[in-house]
C-alpha cells in the first residue's frame, strides 16, 4: 500500500509518502519541519515535494492519513482541510488519526504507555495504554490529575513486570510537566508510526473529523460590527 500522511496538529508540520507491506514500512519521500504556525503557507509545497521525491505521482496513492487532534485548533484544521480536499480530488479514502494514538505508536511497546500533550492553561491531553490496549478514551487532565494517573501507571507497571522502572513509557510534549521520570518529549508523532496506523485503520471507523477535548480559547464576538455597545450593568 502506498500512502500519504499529513500531521499539523502539534509542533511539527509533516508530509510523507510511505509504502507499507505487512510489518514493513518504507519512507519514499518525507518533509518535516518544526512549526507552530504558518501551516497554510507551507503544507501544500511540502506535500508536493514529498510526492515528487517518492518517485511517483498523486495518482499512485492508495489512501491519505491525517492527524485530527487533540492539538492546535488552527494547525489541525489546515491539515484536515487539505487532506479532505486532496482525498476528494483523487477519490481516495482519508483516515483520521488521533495525535495521542500516534505518539504512543511512535515509541517501543511497553507494559504501560502514557501519551501526554501540553494543552496549556495547567492541563494536558492524555491517554493510557496497557500492553497496547487503550484503557480509557482521550481526555483533558489537570496537571495534578495527570500526575496521579502516571503514579498509578507506575504502580501498575511494577505489578505487571515485577520490577520498578521498567516497562512504562511516557511520551509527548507534556512529559516534563507531569513526571520526573525519563520519557520521550516528542513534538510530534513519528511519520512512520502515522503510516502504520493509516495502513491498518478501517476508513469507516476513523473519519477525518477534528478531535477537540476542550473548548477553543477564542470566543465569538458579543456584537456585530458597527453595533452599539449595550448599557453597562
Amino acid at each position: 500500500m502506498r500512502l500519504l500522511v499529513i500531521d499539523t496538529a502539534l509542533g511539527l508540520c509533516t508530509a510523507g509518502v510511505f509504502r507499507v507491506e505487512g510489518d514493513q514500512v518504507e519512507s519514499l519521500g518525507l518533509c518535516s519541519e518544526a512549526m507552530t504556525r504558518g501551516h497554510s503557507e507551507r503544507l501544500a509545497g511540502m506535500v508536493r515535494d514529498a510526492v515528487r521525491h517518492s518517485g511517483g505521482g498523486f495518482g499512485d496513492l492508495d489512501r491519505i492519513g491525517v492527524t485530527v487532534g487533540p492539538g492546535s485548533f488552527t494547525g489541525l484544521r489546515v491539515g484536515l482541510a487539505f487532506a479532505q480536499g486532496l482525498g476528494a480530488a483523487l477519490g481516495r479514502p482519508v483516515i483520521g488519526l488521533s495525535s495521542l494514538d500516534a505518539l504512543a505508536a511512535s515509541v517501543a511497546p511497553a507494559a504501560v504507555t502514557v501519551a501526554v500533550i501540553d494543552a496549556r492553561r495547567g492541563q494536558v491531553y492524555g491517554r493510557v495504554w496497557r500492553n497496547g490496549v487503550a484503557s480509557q478514551p482521550p481526555e483533558a487532565w489537570t496537571l495534578e490529575r495527570a500526575q496521579t494517573i502516571v503514579a498509578d501507571a507506575e504502580i501498575l507497571e511494577s505489578q505487571i513486570s515485577g520490577s520498578d522502572g521498567e516497562g512504562i513509557m511516557i511520551v509527548g510534549s507534556g512529559v516534563s510537566l507531569i513526571s520526573q521520570a525519563e520519557g520521550w518529549p516528542l513534538d510530534g508523532p513519528d511519520p512512520a508510526a502515522l503510516a502504520r496506523l493509516t495502513a491498518a485503520a478501517d476508513p469507516a471507523g476513523h473519519p477525518p473529523r477534528p478531535l477537540y477535548l476542550r473548548a477553543p480559547d477564542a470566543t465569538p464576538p458579543t456584537r456585530l460590527p458597527g453595533q452599539a455597545r449595550g448599557p453597562r450593568p
